[in-house]
């Protein structure tokens, strides 16, 4: 004996929703920020290509763009 199939349509509805877009990451969002001369967090002065003084500034304006949208 063979198994059935039974025929389901396809409306997704089971699917996992689509990833977020690479445009939409933190990563890449801090990378369209200008570089200003000075953090984006914490306003200390850089040089005219750094857009964060450290790795702790640039996560804590991601949290803070998160929470602000």
């Amino acid at each position: 004996m063979e198994p059935t199939q039974e025929s389901v349509p396809d409306d997704g509805a089971g699917m996992a929703p689509p990833a977020m877009p690479a445009a939409a990451s933190p990563a890449r969002t801090r990378q369209m920020l200008p570089p200003k001369g000075s953090c984006w967090y914490c306003e200390k002065p850089l040089d005219n290509v750094k857009r964060f003084c450290d790795k702790e500034c640039a996560d804590a304006f991601d949290e803070e763009k998160e929470y602000t949208r």
